[in-house]
């Protein structure tokens, strides 16, 4: 038997054991699991540096949180420090981020290329390849003169020091990473 054909049984044991040992059944557990990641958002409240996970509408978990070193007002451009304001979604997750684990925010939004439309900033095919990104719930393009790369990821949270992202600490974003999956809603408010 192969090294990986014995992992594999061996997670199939576990897996059995936590499932009989839930009282629950092995459908009834992965429906839970999905409802969590079906029901989670991530609220951002760049005032207060605080980052709430609320999961099936509870709140379950508060961390503290860093921003850029232009911590209030919305992002506008590429290079203003700041962490943009509105509805987004994550639409990327890496685990290989010199930042811990990085889940990567949809920033520019609809509103965010409107607004970078209607001041010049950007053409209309750019707003147009943002809007459909965001349509299909997908990464918006990060090379625009909007700017882009804000996430959520460790690193730290006693200061400000990004360049518009959430940091947390190593062992908070190890927590949001668990339940934050593509297309989990993430609100940031001022």
């Amino acid at each position: 038997m192969t090294q990986i054909t014995i992992i594999f049984l061996l997670a199939l044991v576990i897996l059995d054991v936590a499932v009989r040992f839930s009282g629950k059944n092995l459908s009834e557990s992965i429906a839970v699991s999905k409802s969590i990641s079906e029901n989670t958002l991530i609220k951002v409240y760049k005032k207060d540096r605080l980052v709430e996970l609320h999961v099936n509408d509870q709140l379950i978990n508060k961390f503290k949180m860093g921003l850029g070193s232009q911590p209030t007002g919305d992002k506008n451009k590429e290079g203003d420090m700041r962490t943009p304001v509105g509805k987004y979604y994550i639409c990327t997750r890496n685990d290989k981020s010199k930042y811990t684990l990085f889940l990567g925010v949809s920033y520019p939004n609809i509103e965010d290329g409107k607004r970078g439309l209607d001041s010049g900033l950007i053409d209309k095919k750019t707003f147009e390849e943002i809007k459909a990104a965001n349509e299909k719930k997908i990464q918006p393009s990060w090379n625009t003169p909007l700017g882009g790369e804000i996430g959520i990821h460790g690193g730290g949270n006693s200061k400000d020091w990004t360049w518009g992202c959430m940091a947390l600490s190593d062992q908070d974003i190890k927590i949001l990473w668990k339940y934050a999956k593509l297309r989990t809603p993430v609100e940031i408010y001022e």
